[in-house]
């Protein structure tokens, strides 16, 4: 058998996470952490393009790797223009969008253009993404608001819900493709997506505010209530921006955004901390709810996924509510490295073919 070696990258917000994997086999996995003081100096994300690949180089050559033999990298995508489900040959436009940050600002943006720079330095190497956030593949009928001037956006946690869909399918003996699930990613942002035969149709935008609030978003509120208090409260737009993402849900009601923390505090006979807690749960499964409407009621499993997942109080409370739809499958965290790793090593062994971006744009 062949042996594939891929590079796999993914910046975040205070992190740049990379591993190398041999085939399935990962031979390194290391988390670069950056303090605010290592931020600080930067004015936007962009500009910590040579800071984070530099310290990603650096790393691999101390680690005594051949970099030269890393002929598949890959990183996370970030928030270019909408895209279907799949493995991207990095590409100008991507980049020029990535750059741009054309549907907002988040260090996945870094994903693709650290992934090119170092394809660039390795003969015959080529960049990759897969299955980024703007993964759209949302039904017309469910991109519809309630006002022309407003248009759903498909934003989600794409990599993990995909990976996690077709990694039961497998284990369960079927096709991804042939199956209906419905897969809640539960995080520091949480979404609930609808996977209709391989292509979610449907699935709350968890970044901008849609759906169940969270550890830091603050989900679906009053529309009403939401325009009176930015009127009347002489809000920026930033100080909105931030309520809704950053600073929403746990954050608001508890003052963290540390899930585990709240756990513990439920567990403790903090009457607050398990309100709180039970109505993310509740909010999740109502989502879940939601979505089973999609299939008409024809879903065949339910699947909780991400960090949040381990909470085994959680889960069970979700179980509860909607375990009358299908049978419920728990599988908790989120490996996206190794999501990306597989995703590359589909494309290496031809198991799939890596698409052109030119993405869908809309305008509304």
């Amino acid at each position: 058998m062949d042996e594939y070696r891929i590079l796999a990258i993914n910046p975040g917000s205070t992190s740049t996470k990379f591993a190398v994997y041999f085939n399935e086999e990962c031979k390194l996995n290391k988390t670069l952490r950056h303090s605010i003081d290592d931020l600080s100096g930067y004015t936007n994300i962009l500009q910590q393009f040579d800071y984070r690949k530099g310290m990603i180089i650096d790393s691999l050559l101390e680690e005594g790797f051949e970099v030269d033999r890393i002929k598949f990298i890959i990183g996370r995508g970030g928030l270019t223009y909408p895209l279907e489900s799949g493995v991207y040959l990095v590409n100008n436009e991507m980049l020029l969008h990535a750059s741009q940050g054309v549907y907002g600002q988040h260090a996945s943006n870094l994903g693709p253009l650290i992934a090119d720079y170092i394809a660039n330095q390795i003969p015959g190497a080529q960049a990759f993404i897969a299955d980024p956030v703007v993964t759209d593949e949302i039904s017309d009928i469910a991109r519809i608001t309630g006002h022309p001037n407003f248009e759903k956006r498909s934003i989600f946690h794409a990599l993990n819900q995909k990976a996690t869909a077709r990694f039961h399918a497998k284990k369960q003996g079927e096709i991804y493709e042939d199956m209906n699930l419905i897969v809640a990613h539960l995080g520091g942002g949480i979404s609930v997506g609808a996977h209709q035969k391989g292509r979610v149709v449907d699935v709350n935008n968890g970044l901008d505010g849609d759906g169940p609030f969270s550890p830091e978003r603050s989900g679906g509120l009053p529309t009403g209530q939401v325009v009176d208090w930015c009127f009347d409260s002489n809000m920026t737009k930033d100080e909105v921006r931030r309520m809704v993402v950053g600073e929403g849900g746990y954050v608001a009601y508890l003052k963290t955004n540390n899930a585990k923390e709240v756990e513990e505090l439920a567990a403790r006979g903090d009457a607050q901390a398990k309100l709180i807690q039970d109505a993310m749960a509740y909010q999740v499964a109502k989502s879940i709810g939601q979505m089973a409407v999609v299939f008409d009621g024809v879903v065949d499993a339910i699947l909780l996924t991400g960090g949040v997942a381990y909470n085994n109080y959680l889960t069970d409370y979700i179980r509860k509510k909607v375990q009358f739809i299908a049978e419920v499958f728990v599988y908790p965290g989120e490996d996206e490295l190794e999501a990306l790793a597989k995703n590359a090593l589909r494309v290496a062994r031809e198991e799939t073919q890596a698409k052109s971006y030119h993405p869908k744009i809309h305008t509304k």
